[in-house]
């Protein structure tokens, strides 16, 4: 395919529209309705969502992570500490999610601060993982350089053959990130690129303000 091909491709938005008046006056109200409406549709994977993060000099990098929970504190998701991200958290708490939803035409953009979750929750959660991810978050070194994918397998059956008939603890290498949002904004497809974007910014720990943005 050559580059003129490639500008060709374009698809008209026309699923549904969005106006102030018919979105919640809370954000986290507002998500949950339309991640309920993504999980009827036909989304592949309706969690998935784009992290952000940069290091302390501004150097980004992004990544698909599966959300795992969300409530009114903000929206969390599980990973091992030792990689990147994070690394890059740990010295810059600031990042983004980026939800698409191409089945309702519907992009939500979260930015925000990240912080660690507390132990007990990532080991409640780390405990309902099948236990094959939980062997996998144990031997990997994640985003570090290996000879190859068989030194991977090979740590597997090591661990496998460890824990066989143990419970396999929760490495302290891996665990939860809650990202507490400052900003959050709405944005449903439209014919002629005239897309309909509501963000909600915060002000205080209970108020947002709900504006609409151009385009």
């Amino acid at each position: 395919m050559n580059q003129q091909d490639i500008q060709n491709i374009r698809s008209e938005y026309a699923a549904s529209s969005l106006s102030e008046k018919d979105t919640a006056a809370d954000p986290v109200k507002q998500f949950e309705k339309w991640f309920n409406e993504a999980l009827k549709s036909e989304q592949h994977e309706p969690t998935a969502m784009t992290l952000a993060t940069a290091t302390h000099d501004g150097r980004p990098s992004a990544r698909i992570v599966l959300m795992k929970g969300f409530d009114k504190e903000g929206f969390s998701f599980y990973t091992n500490y030792l990689s990147r991200k994070g690394k890059e958290l740990s010295k810059n708490p600031l990042g983004a999610l980026l939800f698409f939803w191409d089945s309702l035409e519907r992009q939500v953009r979260i930015e925000g601060t990240i912080e660690k979750l507390d132990r007990a929750t990532s080991e409640k959660y780390f405990m309902t993982r099948p236990r094959a991810s939980q062997l996998g978050a144990v031997i990997s070194p994640q985003s570090q350089e290996i000879a190859g994918r068989e030194v991977l397998e090979e740590k597997m059956k090591q661990a496998e053959a460890q824990y066989e008939d143990k419970e396999v603890p929760k490495p302290s290498h891996w665990g939860g990130y809650i990202l507490k949002p400052r900003l959050i904004e709405f944005w449903q497809g439209r014919r002629s690129r005239l897309h309909d974007r509501i963000v909600y910014k915060k002000i205080d720990n209970k108020t947002w303000k709900k504006v609409r943005l151009a385009p």
